[in-house]
């Protein structure tokens, strides 16, 4: 990912932003009160902002603005409880002819009641302990081409943030243009402070190749164990590059686009096309509200 890092953000392009001097009067500083009340008054502005800081030509900011970054991204995503940790859970059934371990605790009542009926124990009298399959695995698809503002780093990071605390034995990021870079492989493990900075890291490349980035997220669900999956586009999914990106979709078990508000007629054609579920977000924030209620 060494491409993604080579330009970044001087002082007179932050400058731009009104509130910039108060949050950093000067080099290499970051007043995290002033950043708070921006954060307060206009969540999307900020997190736009300090998106752009972690990218600064000044690399104290920029260092700064990383740690605020990736403590607030995950903060926020955690609007709910994690639904699975580790590759699932153990739990106990009545024993069927299914492989399992007897659970000689949770069968004592059944074995007592043989031996004072004289009788062998049976299938029904025997509970049994299972490892039950996480329910959901999530595949995030990062659109990178073009421009990657500071809003669509922050969508993006906070978009990973939630599929990490959502599925954080059973997730994947990439991120694509006309090629696919592996942010988080499903079946590896990375912290989600180190997503959300890598995230945080990309810059704008390429063209948009869908088609490509969906048969990959179609590749990296393929060995899950969880009984949804689900790949979210974080793009317009405007095509500029590749192949129809019609049968790649209707080939995943289940989509989600989430799409910018002004620019959804590509991401709706999509859907109408090839079924799924289609949120339209108008800054980070609503990107949040939009993967709480299709990740229901």
């Amino acid at each position: 990912m060494v491409e993604d890092r080579r330009r970044s953000v001087s002082r007179r392009d932050l400058d731009r932003n009104d509130r910039f001097s108060e949050i950093s009067p000067e080099l290499g500083q970051l007043d995290v009160d002033a950043f708070d009340e921006l954060l307060d008054e206009d969540t999307d502005r900020a997190l736009d902002l300090l998106a752009k800081m972690t990218q600064a030509m000044d690399r104290d900011l920029a260092t700064l603005a990383k740690r605020l970054a990736g403590r607030l991204v995950l903060e926020l995503s955690r609007a709910g409880q994690a639904q699975n940790r580790g590759v699932g859970r153990l739990v106990t059934e009545p024993a069927d002819e299914r492989a399992g371990d007897i659970d000689i605790d949770a069968s004592l009542d059944g074995l007592i009641t043989a031996k004072a009926q004289r009788r062998p124990p049976s299938i029904e009298d025997l509970r049994v302990q299972r490892w039950q399959r996480p329910d959901t695995a999530l595949c995030l698809l990062v659109d990178r081409s073009g421009s990657m503002s500071g809003e669509r780093l922050a969508s993006a990071a906070l978009a990973a943030a939630v599929c990490a605390w959502r599925a954080p034995s059973q997730f994947a990021v990439l991120a694509f243009s006309d090629r696919v870079i592996e942010v988080k492989p499903l079946t590896g493990t990375k912290p989600a402070e180190t997503v959300v900075a890598e995230i945080l890291a990309l810059r704008g490349h390429g063209t948009t190749d869908v088609a490509l980035a969906l048969r990959a997220a179609k590749r990296q669900l393929a060995g899950t164990t969880a009984r949804r999956r689900i790949t979210i586009l974080l793009s317009d999914a405007e095509v500029t590059a590749g192949g129809d990106p019609i049968q790649p979709a209707k080939a995943l078990d289940e989509l989600v686009v989430i799409a910018p508000e002004d620019e959804p007629q590509h991401a709706r054609s999509l859907i109408a096309a090839a079924g799924g579920r289609l949120g339209e977000v108008g800054g980070p924030m609503s990107v949040l509200d939009a993967l709480r209620t299709a990740l229901t």
